[in-house]
């Protein structure tokens, strides 16, 4: 009778480890999956944030454009608003290029040409 205890304790035992070891295997499956989850989340994060600076960069060179136009040339040609247009293009495109890496930010070339 113990030995039937005893083996039913054993059986028991292997029962419960092939549970926890799948359990194992499962949540490092969970684990996994919340990562890729994550680094999908930043990367979605990071586009928003490149194209909301560039859309505000044009947004905003338009309206100062169209203000030097209304109020301090009054009715000229749209010359301040096509002006201030493609410079806000072009400071949003800088601005972008910036936050992706691709172009030096200016206070380090600065420390570049100070260490000459």
């Amino acid at each position: 009778m113990a030995e039937d205890r005893e083996g039913d304790l054993e059986k028991r035992r292997a029962q419960l480890g092939a549970e926890l070891a799948t359990k194992r295997v499962e949540a490092g499956k969970d684990e996994a999956d919340e990562a890729r989850a994550e680094v999908s989340r930043k990367g979605y994060a990071q586009a928003m944030k490149l194209s909301s600076e560039f859309i505000s960069a044009i947004v905003v060179g338009a309206v100062l454009g169209f203000l030097l136009d209304r109020f301090v040339i009054k009715g000229a040609v749209p010359w301040g608003l096509i002006v201030l247009l493609l410079l806000g293009f072009c400071a949003g495109v800088l601005n972008v290029m910036r936050a992706a890496g691709k172009v030096a930010k200016p206070e380090a070339n600065l420390r570049d040409g100070d260490r000459k």
